[in-house]
């Protein structure tokens, strides 16, 4: 059957350092660079997410986009809008995942795809920390 995909955008601000406390401050400065210092640096992230899935024929649309806004805005906005991701979402705290834009991507990916219900499917979901850097996370 053929698929259609929809992609939504949402805009957040966020603070984050990379770091693993399994290694010495020398080796995380010279695998991570500034991105390492202890103070955090922030980025204004745009995350794309793309579902995919047939469309409907009653409604014409492959997602009801209420249901995904919602998904979003919990999963996303209130997750990691204007917070220190390392201090502030478990999940990339000190020892667990590297709040990377591919770690990010993953993570934002795992956590939609989770609560869609229906026939759509997250295909895509891209992180930017800014207009030159992107990583994107694909089925």
């Amino acid at each position: 059957m053929p698929t259609a995909s929809l992609t939504r955008r949402v805009l957040f601000s966020a603070a984050h350092r990379y770091r693993r406390p399994d290694w010495t401050e020398e080796k995380n400065s010279s695998t991570f660079g500034a991105c390492s210092w202890p103070n955090f640096h922030g980025h204004n992230y745009r995350c794309d997410v793309t579902v995919s899935g047939p469309v409907d024929e009653a409604t014409g649309f492959l997602i009801d986009l209420g249901e995904l806004d919602a998904i979003l805005e919990s999963e996303v906005m209130a997750r990691f809008d204007h917070r220190n991701i390392n201090l502030e979402v478990p999940e990339f705290a000190d020892g667990k995942m590297i709040p990377s834009g591919e770690n990010l991507a993953r993570f934002v990916f795992e956590k939609v795809q989770a609560r869609l219900t229906g026939a759509s499917k997250v295909s895509r979901v891209t992180i930017a920390e800014d207009t030159t850097l992107s990583s994107t996370y694909e089925a």
